[in-house]
């Protein structure tokens, strides 16, 4: 990728936004020349960005000039906010919030999917306004059925999703290390994130006056996987909220309609993205697959026992943050095909 260009990061000092940072000065964009953005109470802090230090700068309309692609990776107000400005200056947009997924003409694009041969229900195009990131716990999903599928018919599939505080940013993970604390002191429990107890605590719905409804969050996620699979086969979803800081977790039940040998499932389940862990010694946790680019998986018969059967179990962990960032930069490699060529001025 010799040409250079201009890469703006809104809600660059999110959690979202830090790990884009790291993919970012990982990919074939390393070389860029970056500008970080947040809101006001961010602004003036210093970033890095691969071997650089960036400061902070305030979200304006004229930050956007000559901006190649803009990155959306702070709160869905801002997104909102400030996306138009983003399009009128002609950069290409990729989502990490969501907050664009029902604006005519946006996408959601995984495009680890289609490198193992699924098509898209639409290809981006140079009309595209934006490409929004999948949810990466529906990418996971995805790629498993995909996979599962090369085997035979599925007859069911039903998922139960652990989510961490991660999930709703710093404010999340600070209200769960705040909770947990003052339970510990006997003290009342902070609730402006969760409106509910989610220290040592696994919830399937929040409380009423909770920023973001846990059954939003849900929907969301049935949505991604069922436009990612463009309507193909579906999967019965149930996300629950763990006590954990970071990391999605997942088991998943899979009826075959015919018996399926454990090493056939083994072998179309390998590849590229995932990581097959074979045996109970180093199963998968939200702790192991903290920093992994790849969805970890373990495999099992329902009945544990190595014959030939219908019925497996999978228990996936996957880093929900770096994961959700490369997915983020492979939208961006989609969309840089589409741009003209050109340098920064």
């Amino acid at each position: 990728m010799p040409d250079l260009y201009k890469i703006a990061i809104v809600g660059a000092s999110s959690l979202r936004g830090k790990e884009l940072n790291e993919a970012l000065a990982e990919s074939p964009f390393a070389n860029a020349d970056f500008v970080l953005m947040d809101e006001e109470e961010q602004i003036g802090q210093l970033e890095a960005v691969g071997d650089e230090v960036a400061l902070i700068q305030r979200i304006e309309p004229e930050s956007f000039r000559r901006a190649d692609f803009v990155f959306f990776a702070g709160s869905e107000e801002a997104t909102r906010k400030h996306w138009h400005s983003a399009q009128k200056a002609g950069a290409s947009i990729v989502d990490l919030t969501g907050a664009m997924e029902n604006e005519p003409g946006v996408l959601l694009r995984a495009p680890w999917l289609q490198e193992a041969g699924e098509a898209p229900a639409e290809m981006p195009g140079l009309t595209t306004p934006a490409l929004v990131s999948a949810n990466p716990a529906a990418v996971a999903l995805a790629l498993l059925m995909q996979r599962v599928e090369q085997l035979g018919k599925v007859r069911c599939a039903a998922a139960t999703v652990l989510e961490p505080a991660s999930e709703y940013g710093r404010a999340g993970m600070d209200e769960l290390h705040q909770q947990t604390v003052t339970l510990l002191n006997f003290q009342s429990l902070p609730r402006m994130v969760y409106d509910t107890q989610v220290a040592f605590n696994a919830t399937p719905v929040f409380g009423e006056a909770a920023r973001t409804p846990l059954q939003a969050s849900e929907s969301r996620m049935r949505r991604h996987y069922s436009l990612l699979r463009a309507g193909k086969h579906p999967v019965m979803l149930q996300l629950v909220h763990a006590p954990v800081f970071h990391g999605y977790t997942l088991s998943l039940a899979i009826e075959m309609e015919q018996a399926v040998e454990l090493e056939h499932m083994e072998a179309a389940l390998q590849g590229e993205h995932i990581d097959l862990i074979l045996g109970d010694a180093d199963a998968p946790t939200n702790l192991s697959s903290a920093g992994q680019s790849d969805v970890l998986v373990r495999l099992r018969t329902a009945e544990d026992k190595p014959q030939a059967t219908r019925q497996f179990w999978l228990w996936v962990a996957l880093d929900n943050l770096k994961l959700a960032s490369l997915n983020a930069v492979a939208c961006a490699m989609e969309l840089q095909r589409l741009r003209p060529k050109g340098k920064v001025q």
